[in-house]
């Protein structure tokens, strides 16, 4: 189901999806996702990046960028989208990072800014270059809210604004600094109109879409009964009995709280290559790996500051709506649960444990996936969902309801090729998402270039250093790579070939030692 766009001109109605986003946002739980881009420098650069970003985006400038939210009287239903001038100098701000410019000081600028709502009133998207890296590399963080675009989307977003090539981009015109004029807005009538008729169309098309819907879920149960016929059936009903082996709520650890706003923000990076031989030796995909990490990363930090529960962790995993060739600018996901196997010290067989359980998440997203809504309607209801969201802040309550997930974990496709600014080529392109009350670590991971980059986004009051969690999923990536050139019947595989010989590299950050992490939670009242 698509976003419609109105018969008045310049007005455009939000998903229902798109409009939840929105309705449970709150001081403490930002709906905005972002990314964290750096660019090498040529020796003697003299360029003011801040200008040249700019430019990128007046002579690049895409519609999606350029609505801001039009509410409605007493929140009866979604605000809509109409189109608006944008303020450049509101919209791109240099930011000086404190001397000497260290990655972890530009992290933590990251963290600050990426906990700040965005203003309602404009556009909702802000770009900050910035300045000071030791290094003499060049950044910048994007940050624009999940009602506007999801992953995909972002990275279609990112295809629209960055060149492929390494040519700069033409000067700019004369005049391009001049205010910009905001189109003439529509009024309340009709905005209230457009909105009504979007959500009584989708009224109509869930009910119409009922009856398919009660048919696909009816066989999927009927699948799961081990009553299915033929080699392709018979493998669904065994990924649906694994599903339902491996399903439950997750144990209660100290990064299921109720947040606050304060954020931690950390980076990861690893050749796509050495991921993709370790899959290919455990006949495994490349996400299973990532979730095999993600797992290794947890246990290693909860050892360390906690306990690693009994059972294991579950991890919480969009999965895409989008049609291939589909690049609309909106929200079009779902979201799946997986047991992260976290209880198993094994890296190998923790892996294969999260294979069998992931894709077992698959089988029933692929029979579900049609009939799963990318839109519904929520005429009435978004002032509802504000105070669910305020009312489900409460430790009380947090602590009170079950753990369906413990983290957030996003892959998100990205750019195969570099990506240039004006002549400078990108060599990073770190994602950063949402923590949520109850939920206060999210990991997603970008492709980019033949790397994979992770961005760890943490609630301080969950994990006090979110740069501990990046060393140890270095220091989980070293272990599976070991265990994997290690275990009897595994050749090396192809991707480590070279003088690396299945040795593990340092991680890019030191691990912290126990006195250092009690130190730490002591600092942070834990």
């Amino acid at each position: 189901m698509s976003r419609s766009r109105s018969k008045d001109a310049g007005i455009e109605t939000l998903s229902g999806v798109d409009g939840a986003f929105l309705n449970l946002e709150t001081e403490a739980t930002p709906m905005h996702v972002g990314s964290l881009h750096l660019f090498e420098t040529p020796p003697g650069y003299r360029g003011d990046f801040h200008e040249s970003v700019r430019h990128m985006m007046q002579s690049r400038m895409v519609p999606v960028l350029q609505r801001r939210l039009a509410a409605l009287p007493l929140q009866l239903a979604n605000p809509v989208w109409v189109q608006d001038a944008v303020d450049f100098d509101y919209h791109i701000r240099r930011v000086k990072l404190p001397r000497p410019g260290t990655w972890p000081q530009l992290e933590a600028a990251v963290a600050d800014l990426h906990a700040q709502l965005l203003d309602r009133s404009r556009p909702l998207w802000m770009l900050y270059v910035l300045e000071g890296l030791a290094s003499g590399e060049k950044a910048y963080y994007f940050k624009v809210h999940h009602a506007m675009l999801d992953g995909q989307a972002g990275v279609a977003l990112a295809g629209a604004l960055f060149s492929t090539s390494p040519e700069p981009l033409p000067p700019a015109r004369r005049g391009a600094r001049k205010k910009p004029v905001s189109p003439e807005q529509p009024g309340t009538l009709a905005l209230a109109a457009a909105a009504f008729r979007h959500d009584a169309a989708q009224y109509v098309k869930l009910v119409r879409e009922l009856p398919g819907v009660v048919r696909t879920l009816a066989g999927i149960v009927k699948g799961s009964a081990a009553k299915a016929r033929g080699a392709a059936q018979a493998a669904e009903a065994a990924s649906l009995a694994e599903l339902r082996r491996s399903a439950s709520f997750g144990p209660r650890t100290v990064f299921n709280v109720a947040i606050t706003p304060g954020r931690g923000f950390a980076t990861a990076t690893i050749p796509r290559a050495e991921l993709k031989a370790v899959a290919a030796a455990l006949d495994a995909t490349v996400n299973d790996v990532v979730m095999t990490l993600c797992s290794g990363a947890l246990r290693r930090w909860l050892k360390r500051n906690s306990s690693v529960p009994r059972k294991p962790l579950i991890a919480s995993m969009p999965i895409s709506l989008r049609e291939q060739g589909n690049t609309e600018m909106r929200t079009q996901a779902t979201l799946s649960l997986v047991n992260l196997a976290s209880n198993i010290a094994d890296p190998v067989k923790r892996l294969q444990a999260i294979r069998d359980s992931s894709g077992a998440t698959k089988a029933v997203a692929r029979q579900a996936k049609s009939v799963i809504p990318t839109d519904i309607p929520l005429l009435g209801v978004p002032w509802l969902l504000g105070a669910l969201a305020h009312l489900y802040g409460r430790s009380s309550v947090v602590d009170t309801l079950p753990i369906l997930a413990n983290v957030l974990i996003s892959n998100v496709p990205g750019p195969p090729v570099p990506l240039y600014v004006d002549g400078l080529r990108m060599t990073g392109y770190w994602p950063l998402s949402i923590v949520e009350h109850g939920v206060g670590v999210n990991i997603t991971l970008l492709s980019y270039s033949g790397n994979l980059c992770f961005g760890f986004v943490v609630a301080k009051n969950a994990v006090p250093e979110a740069g501990e969690l990046a060393a140890d999923f270095m220091a989980a990536h070293a272990e599976l790579k070991n265990a994997v050139c290690s275990t009897a019947g595994f050749a090396q595989p192809a991707g480590y070939a070279g003088t690396e010989q299945c040795s593990a590299k340092p991680p890019l950050r030191p691990a912290p030692t126990p006195a250092t992490a009690r130190t730490r939670r002591k600092r942070a009242g834990s």
